[in-house]
């Protein structure tokens, strides 16, 4: 059967989403597709197994990998892909103001096209999640000294969120909004603090960087991108991959584009929760009890109404 075009935009999206956490060979068949979907359409399994240098055998168990029943199903589904792809471009002239918003569009439309790619940047992160990369990345956290995030932009979103999250948690954290900041600071991690990288693009200078530098001082690092071939993932111990369903527009990123890596931050803490529970709990207590009377402070007065 053909995968659902409303649950993962087309099979091109679900390939691009699986490609990082793919072996070797199931990858090229990947890489082959992406570069060359329309050709491949129209190939039997035996000449696609050709074209990529792997069995037939190893294109089947990639059908299997996108969750589909035949390769025929494949077939369909480039084709329908391929379609969908010529028939968005064209109308690419039309210019945006923000993701897939045009002139003159009232807010119910607004609201439906927002509420579509905030839906579907969250739905093809957590299809494309690695339960084996966040195990990893939760014993980096582990066994931190201090989590430092670096980030610029919006990203700071995510990275506020992970502060706030982990301190309750028990983990020393720290985050500086100023970039040059964050990349002194990668000089003098240890090989026992972690820094987690933010960056949709995979390519913020400040944020690459420090991660180059915290690779120099034995740190370890954990990136968070959606793009698997930047220097971010590269320089990443863990990369963790959100949705590239809404790219970067004219001006700037979309703030959907940040639902995925909010929702990685929430599987980060929440694996790492569930794994030190007791520990945690009785942090959360703490932090929550040191809050109270922080706001219940004479030196901290209720602001007038």
């Amino acid at each position: 059967m053909a995968v659902p075009a409303d649950e993962v935009g087309n099979v091109l999206h679900l390939i691009t989403s699986k490609l990082p956490y793919l072996p070797g060979a199931l990858r090229q068949i990947g890489e082959y597709l992406l570069a060359h979907p329309q050709q491949a359409q129209s190939m039997t399994i035996s000449q696609l197994a050709s074209a990529c240098g792997v069995a037939e055998s190893t294109v089947s168990r990639f059908v299997r990998e996108l969750g589909m029943d035949s390769y025929h199903s494949l077939r369909l589904s480039l084709a329908e892909a391929t379609f969908a792809t010529r028939s968005a471009g064209a109308g690419r002239e039309e210019e945006f103001v923000y993701e897939g918003i045009l002139r003159g569009d009232e807010p119910p439309a607004i609201v439906g096209k927002i509420e579509r790619s905030s839906r579907q940047a969250l739905a093809q992160t957590a299809k494309q999640v690695s339960g084996d990369a966040i195990s990893r990345a939760v014993d980096l956290l582990h066994a931190a000294d201090a989590v430092v995030f670096c980030c610029m932009g919006s990203s700071s979103i995510a990275a506020e969120e992970g502060v706030m999250r982990f301190t309750r948690a028990g983990k020393k954290c720290l985050l500086y909004r100023d970039q040059s900041v964050q990349v002194m600071l990668a000089t003098i991690l240890t090989p026992r603090d972690v820094l987690i990288g933010i960056s949709d693009s995979g390519k913020s200078t400040a944020i690459v960087d420090a991660m180059r530098l915290a690779r120099q001082t034995g740190a370890t690092s954990i990136g968070i991108t959606s793009a698997q071939n930047s220097p971010v993932a590269e320089l990443s111990d863990v990369p963790l991959f959100t949705s590239n369903v809404t790219g970067e527009g004219l001006y700037g990123e979309s703030v959907t584009s940040k639902w995925g890596q909010l929702l990685l931050i929430d599987i980060l803490y929440a694996t790492y929760a569930a794994r030190h529970f007791d520990d945690t709990l009785q942090h959360l207590k703490e932090t929550y009890e040191a809050g109270i009377r922080h706001s219940r402070s004479p030196e901290n007065p209720s602001p007038e109404k």
